[in-house]
């Protein structure tokens, strides 16, 4: 309503994530951070959904009521105290899973297999018979990402998982799933993201099913 009614024209805002594109294409002048939870501009503030609202609500009151009274009111509502606006909305957006093409498919079973191992383009496009440059060009059509892309974001899809799943220690971690060292993996998980792995584990861990 708020954008509909020009009152967000010229200003920051945040939308979900599911209507980021649709967001953007209708209201241009909006300067759309299209990975925060919540966003105040001045006396505005914007949140991603329904549960971005209440991180929105619990801000309020902290500006207003101070740090104790809104972890009182997270503890009744049984939910983290506390979200900054910044921090990076915890919906993945979606590795394809499958693709049309049928030899891609198989390429991204084997690679989901062996996130572990290093993959040169070169070794992949022979794997598929192609050459480098038609390689490159199939994979990116199928699924919309370059081969590079796509490895990154599996493989924290799938560190995302072990965070939440088990005790693996943070370098235990970022080996298994194929990178070089922790260093970089903690500087992909927190540019994706927006908080750190050990960050991720704290909020989502299941306890009772660590191992």
């Amino acid at each position: 309503m708020l954008a509909y009614a020009g009152l967000l024209d010229g200003r920051r805002a945040s939308t979900h994530w599911a209507f980021e594109q649709d967001f953007i294409a209708r209201f241009v002048d909006v300067r759309l951070d299209t990975n925060a939870l919540y966003v105040e501009d001045e006396h505005l503030i914007t949140s991603a959904g329904t549960v971005a609202a209440i991180d929105c609500c619990l801000y309020l009151v902290r500006q207003h009521c101070g740090s104790a009274i809104a972890n009182r009111a997270a503890r009744r509502l049984v939910i983290p105290p506390y979200r900054e606006g910044g921090q990076a909305q915890f919906i993945e957006h979606p590795v394809p899973e499958n693709t049309r093409d049928s030899k891609i498919n198989q390429l991204l079973d084997y690679l989901r297999s062996h996130l572990r191992s290093p993959h040169s383009l070169d070794a992949l496009a022979s794997r598929v018979q192609m050459s480098r440059r038609t390689f490159t060009r199939h994979f990116f059509r199928a699924t919309g990402m370059t081969v590079s892309d796509w490895l990154t974001a599996e493989r924290l899809h799938h560190s995302q998982a072990l965070l939440e799943s088990t005790s693996h220690s943070i370098e235990a971690i970022a080996d298994s799933v194929g990178f070089q060292s922790v260093v970089t993996f903690r500087q992909q998980f927190k540019q994706r993201f927006s908080v750190s792995p050990t960050d991720w584990r704290k909020t989502f861990q299941d306890k009772s099913s660590t191992r």
